[in-house]
């Protein structure tokens, strides 16, 4: 904090404001929340008042200050927008006005828009537990002392926050676009590996593997002698099984024999409510052991004199692969289903094992770069996420 800057208690800039009205069951009531870590108020509902509990509401106006008791220590703090203006908050959330001649609002939101300011609502919060029910009264939160310097320095302030803000978000759009041309670029060059391959006479998936449908899940199968890790939708992401979250079925010995996964399985979606994600496969490369799969996860295992089970994952999750999927998947209520029948009509290219192996080394090459660009997508991303902390931080030290 700049050495100039007097710490001034929040109860000399801030007057407590209740606008109370009476509910009246045929009026209709927009609600107000209070987005956390600062976010800013948002519409949580509509109603009329036959449909609301309280007694009273109370009404927000433009530049309140508003905050929620319950979740003041995760940042639930905001300044009402023009479209807030009319609306109306439960008591559980205090507006205040500030006194203009000495406090920019904004200022204030900006103040309350770090972490810090966070932690120290927690340590002013009590209530029934730690967390979830601790609430920040009024009171606590006008003995809270911020740093206050002259009008004209607090507006330069929010203004600088905000161009700079704005610099950070601007960056962020790029990133996010680089990672969707990265995507592009992968499947870019699988369609070109595919549509190669057009000549090559196709052979379909009944031809060159077993497929198969997975466990049933009943209450039979709740864990008991026998638990087995199974693998259900969620874990199946396109071109990887994620082994977080484990799922148990009751699996004998004898059931475990027939359903066990093996390295090389190639392991299908059953059904999704999006067209992008229908048919979403992933290389089974032992992950898990002695691990089963649910009937909504399609097993595919290949006869590897034939194809190898990487060309075929890659050949699915392509956009050749995928457009099979769709023209074979049906629509019920906006689902896409898919089923072991029409799994087995898909019909492959299949060149050469030696061609087969040559394009796999490609994409796989392919996939490194692709990766390694993510990954410093993501250190990017980390970077600017900790941008904007720090600019808040200089900022009420007199810094910026």
């Amino acid at each position: 904090m700049s050495q100039s800057w007097p710490l001034v208690p929040l109860a000399e800039v801030l007057t407590p404001v209740r606008r109370a009205e009476p509910v009246k069951p045929e009026t209709t009531y927009s609600i107000l929340g209070a987005h956390w870590y600062a976010a800013g108020l948002y519409t949580k509902e509509i109603t009329t008042g036959a449909g609301i509990q309280a007694n009273n509401l109370y009404r927000v106006e433009k530049d309140d200050f508003v905050y929620n008791r319950l979740f003041a220590w995760k940042g639930s703090f905001a300044v009402a927008t023009q479209e807030n203006d009319g609306c109306y908050v439960s008591n559980e959330f205090p507006c205040f006005r500030p006194h203009s001649d000495r406090l920019d609002v904004m200022f204030l939101w900006k103040y309350f828009s770090r972490s810090s300011a966070w932690d120290e609502a927690l340590a002013g919060s009590t209530g029934g537990t730690p967390t979830s029910r601790n609430r920040l009264k009024e009171d606590k939160l006008l003995a809270f002392r911020m740093p206050l310097p002259p009008l004209d320095e607090q507006r330069r302030i929010v203004e600088r926050i905000e161009v700079l803000t704005a610099k950070i978000e601007e960056a962020g759009g790029l990133r996010r676009e680089a990672l969707a041309e990265t995507d592009a670029l992968l499947l870019a060059a699988g369609r070109a590996a595919f549509e190669k391959r057009k000549e090559c006479e196709p052979a379909r998936v009944e031809e060159l593997c077993e497929v198969r449908g997975g466990i049933q899940k009943s209450s039979a199968r709740l864990p008991g002698a026998n638990p087995r890790r199974y693998i259900t939708v969620a874990h199946v992401q396109r071109r990887w099984i994620d082994t977080s979250d484990p799922r148990h079925f009751e699996v004998s010995d004898a059931e475990l024999e027939r359903w066990r996964l093996a390295v090389g399985d190639v392991l299908v979606i059953e059904g999704n409510g999006s067209a992008d994600q229908i048919g979403r496969a992933a290389l089974f490369r032992g992950e898990i052991s002695d691990c089963v799969h649910q009937n909504h996860v399609i097993r595919i295992r290949p006869d590897p004199s034939r194809v190898m089970p990487e060309f075929l994952n890659a050949y699915l999750n392509s956009a050749s692969g995928q457009g099979q999927m769709l023209d074979r998947s049906r629509t019920t209520s906006g689902l896409f289903n898919l089923s072991v029948g029409r799994i087995k009509s898909i019909a492959v290219p299949l060149p050469s094992l030696f061609e087969q192996r040559r394009i796999v080394a490609y994409l796989d090459g392919f996939q490194a770069k692709v990766d390694a660009l993510k990954r410093l997508q993501a250190e990017t991303a980390a970077e600017l996420d900790a941008l904007l902390p720090s600019i808040l931080d200089r900022a009420f030290k007199g810094a910026l």
